[in-house]
């Protein structure tokens, strides 16, 4: 039996690397792509995302969402490490297929209402979308099998301040309300992220057996590894967002610690995600009644990029 997930996403390379990835597990059924500002503008993810429904020749239908933070000012578009288009600059010509009219909360909540307790969240980029999905239909919140999303840090520093990673920083508020709604929440963050370097190697192999998918990703990510290359002098690219749809494949690549989290929403710890772990108990009343969160602390690097590279050359 599959299991029918929606990502909501801001393409973005690691993106397309995690949308790929999905699209060819035989175990997962995307219902529909929605799509956030973070690497990019929401009106490139919407086209992006487009894009990359059409390399795959899939008909998976794709829902364009919010375009700023709900509560603060927005930030500068990361284009140093994406590229301008959010594909590594490779100037890729433009979809033919157009996105739906619905919103991308319209979507996911009459997604969820029509397969009650069967949808997976699977969050790419800042929170947004689920933020207003909450406000919309809150009760939607008990609806839904799981959200996993790619964000935050419990113990590892953070990537754009030493506290926070770049997608809850983009949207704290929505974030704080997604991680203490009434839903199973996995977060998939910084602490197992950096631990998985993806090279070249990997990204030739995947090319030569799934030359559409593959070339495309190989052709993305030659800026996204140069960045990391420059900016932190390793060979490879942090495995971020495909990470998410690792762990929906094969959880026991992950070692997972449940506690609660909140996120600092203002000053200069903005976006930092606090984890409490399962059992302490603090006399501050901002941790009463907030659900346990499973955070993703250790994972076996070599193990999910072989599960990588085997999905992705249709070995699995």
């Amino acid at each position: 039996m599959t299991r029918k997930i929606i990502i909501d996403t801001d393409p973005g390379i690691d993106d397309a690397m995690a949308i790929f990835f999905a699209f060819q597990a035989k175990e997962l059924e995307v219902l529909g792509l929605t799509t956030t500002y973070g690497n990019v503008p929401v009106e490139m993810a919407t086209q992006n995302a487009l894009t990359l429904t059409e390399i795959a020749g899939v008909d998976v239908p794709v829902a364009a969402g919010v375009a700023v933070p709900s509560q603060q000012a927005p930030r500068p578009f990361p284009d140093f490490v994406h590229g301008a288009d959010g594909f590594g600059n490779i100037d890729y010509p433009a979809p033919a297929k157009q996105a739906l009219e619905q919103s991308a909360a319209e979507f996911i909540i009459e997604q969820v209402r029509k397969y009650p307790g069967e949808v997976t969240l699977v969050a790419l980029g800042p929170l947004g979308n689920l933020g207003k999905v909450l406000e919309l239909d809150p009760e939607v919140a008990n609806l839904v099998d799981e959200v996993v999303l790619m964000g935050g840090t419990a113990i590892e520093y953070g990537n754009v301040s030493p506290v926070a990673e770049a997608n809850i920083i983009n949207e704290p508020h929505a974030a704080d309300a997604v991680f203490t709604a009434p839903w199973q929440v996995t977060m998939v963050g910084l602490d197992v992220t950096h631990q998985v370097l993806l090279d070249n190697s990997v990204l030739e192999r995947i090319k030569a057996k799934n030359p559409e998918q593959g070339t495309f990703l190989y052709d993305c990510a030659q800026f996204y590894i140069n960045f990391y290359s420059d900016r932190f002098g390793v060979n490879g690219c942090y495995f971020h967002d495909a990470s998410t749809i690792a762990y929906l494949l094969d959880p026991s690549i992950f070692a997972v610690e449940l506690g609660a989290i909140r996120v600092v929403t203002e000053g200069i710890a903005v976006g930092q995600t606090i984890f409490a772990p399962q059992g302490m108990e603090y006399p501050e009343p901002h941790w009463d009644g907030v659900p346990m969160t499973q955070v993703c602390m250790e994972v076996d690097g070599e193990r999910m990029l072989k599960l990588y590279e085997e999905v992705m050359v249709g070995a699995l």
